[in-house]
Parts: structure tokens; sequence; C-alpha cells
């Protein structure tokens, strides 16, 4: 007489529903959660939202901010579709952005792994470094465009000839002032996130490195570089997103000048609205540049994996 195996194919597939069940269980939002999150999402809807709402409205209208608003098609989009202005201005938002990124990330990565070290002088010196993310745009603005006055700023005061360029009324060297102002701005901003990030690396990879024979600059690009993928796509993400929004300090600064050589996008969407009244195409403009920054952020974010929001401490 011979007996028969149980086939292992049912517990298997009972141990399998069972998982997914589990997991589908885990995944469900409980009333809890929703609790929790419910405050942030009013906030959020009533701040970005709503307002995002009324100006994808008003974009099908040609307000000029004091009569009646009457819905009049498309007409302010085909203005600022065709108007030179929109175009230029997103050619200089878009190498803003590109700028932006290519000057603060790496000097961002190395200030924040330098100051992310154990020694007091470092902590110090971050404290110092720190300091711009205390003063306002427009503040800075105000400063640095005292300063660069070829007849009463530094060229006059030090009588140094090398401050006596036309730094705000040059084409060219205008953009060499306006990207520093803003990397002196916002680089502390960023190296903070990315001392944060280094700290949280663990120091036994160092230490295994260190006896293979690794020296400091091996150390930082096969260990330090390679841990701080998903910070990049963070600070990136905020980077970018954040040259959309430059218009304070450039609007102070040089009020979109040499001619329009300095009139990225928002600045062009704020002059259309308030000094042109044509608050149908400012919002428009408003709709492009948050569509664009939509977009941005999602391909930085892809550019980052499936895993680019998921946590990278240690047994997390």
């Amino acid at each position: 007489m011979t007996t028969t195996a149980p086939s292992p194919l049912p517990s298997a597939a009972q141990d399998g529903a069972a998982s997914t069940s589990g997991r589908r269980a885990r995944d469900r939002p409980q009333l809890s959660h929703v609790l929790f999150a419910l405050p942030a999402l009013v906030m959020f809807g009533v701040f970005a939202l709503l307002p995002l709402i009324g100006v994808i409205a008003l974009s099908f209208t040609t307000w000029n901010g004091i009569g009646p608003i009457e819905f009049t098609g498309l007409t302010s989009w085909k203005e600022v579709l065709t108007r030179s202005s929109t175009w230029n201005g997103l050619v200089l938002v878009l190498l803003m952005v590109v700028a932006t990124w290519l000057t603060q990330t790496p000097l961002s990565i190395l200030l924040g792994a330098f100051l992310a070290g154990p020694q007091r002088y470092r902590n110090l010196l971050a404290v110092l470094y720190f300091l711009p993310l205390l003063l306002s745009s427009a503040a800075i603005a105000i400063t640095y465009k005292s300063l660069l006055d070829p007849n009463f700023g530094l060229a006059s005061g030090l009588n140094l000839d090398v401050f006596a360029l036309n730094w705000l009324g040059d084409t060219t060297l205008v953009w060499y002032v306006v990207l520093f102002v803003i990397a002196w701005q916002f680089i502390p901003f960023h190296t903070l996130i990315y001392q944060g990030a280094v700290r949280q690396i663990p120091q036994s990879m160092y230490e295994a490195a260190q006896i293979d024979g690794a020296g400091r600059v091996r150390q930082f690009l096969s260990i330090t570089l390679p841990q701080l993928k998903y910070t990049m796509i963070t600070s990136s993400t905020l980077m970018v997103v954040g040259a959309l929004t430059y218009f304070d300090l450039i609007f102070v600064l040089t009020q979109g000048g040499p001619g329009v050589a300095t009139r990225i996008l928002p600045l062009d969407m704020y002059l259309t609205g308030f000094r042109g009244n044509e608050m149908g195409v400012a919002s428009g403009l408003a709709v492009l540049l948050v569509v664009i920054g939509l977009g941005l952020a999602l391909g930085v974010q892809r550019l980052g994996g499936k895993d680019a929001n998921a946590s990278q401490m240690e047994g997390a």
C-alpha cells in the first residue's frame, strides 16, 4: 500500500493569500492616519488649491484688476503664447534653473561634508556661514546694489578699479551678479541639508574603508557621494522649484534689466499683472509656471527611482 505525500501548494497558497491580505490591510488608510493628515490637507486646500483654481479661472478672462470679471475664453492664453516676453522669460528662467543647480549643488555638498566633521571650529564656521538664512531677499538685494554701485559702492570706498565695472548695467555681468547673490543666500540652506545627511552615514563604513587603505578623496567619492543620492534628489527638487520663484531679489536688484536681460518668467508675470494691469495674461503665466514646476519636480523625483522617498536610516 502506498501513501501520497500531501501537496505543499495549498499551504503555500494560503500563506501567500494571508500575506497579501495583511499587506493590503497595512496599506489601507486608517482613520487615525486621515485625522493626523487632515489639518495639513485643509491648509493645503485653502492656501494652495483654492488660489490655484482661482488663478486658472482668471486665465480665461481679460480682467484688468479693477472692473467686473468677464470670461473671454482663450483670449489671454493666445496673448500668453504669442508675446515675445513670455518666451524670453521662459528661456531665462530655465537658464536660471540650470545655472543655479550647477552652481549650488557641488558647493553645498562640499561645504556640508566639511561642516559635518566633529571639530569644534567647524561648528563655529557653520553658525557664521548660516547667517544669510536670517536675512530677507530684499535686504540682501539692496545691500549688494549699494556695494556694486560704480560711483558710491566698494569701488569708491576702497578705491579699487576692479569694482568699478558696470556690474548691474551690462547684460552679461548682471547674470554673474544675480547668480552669485542667489548662491550666497541659498547655499547655506542646502549645506545644512547635506550636513545632516553626511552625519547619518554610518562611521563603520569609513573605518572599513580606512582599513582597506582608502584615502579621504576615495572615501568621499565611494562612500559619501553614493550615500547622499536621495538627499541630492530632495535638495535638487527644492533648488529647481525654488529657482522658478525668484522674484523679489531680482526685482529689487535689477528690475529685470538691463533691458530684459534678467526679466525671468516670475518677474514678467508680476510686471504684466501689477504694472500692465493684465491679470488674465499674468494668471496664464502663473499657470504656466505651475505646470513647469510640477514637470521639473516629477522629473527630478523620477531620477531617484522608486525608492527616492524611502528612509536611509539603519533599521528604518
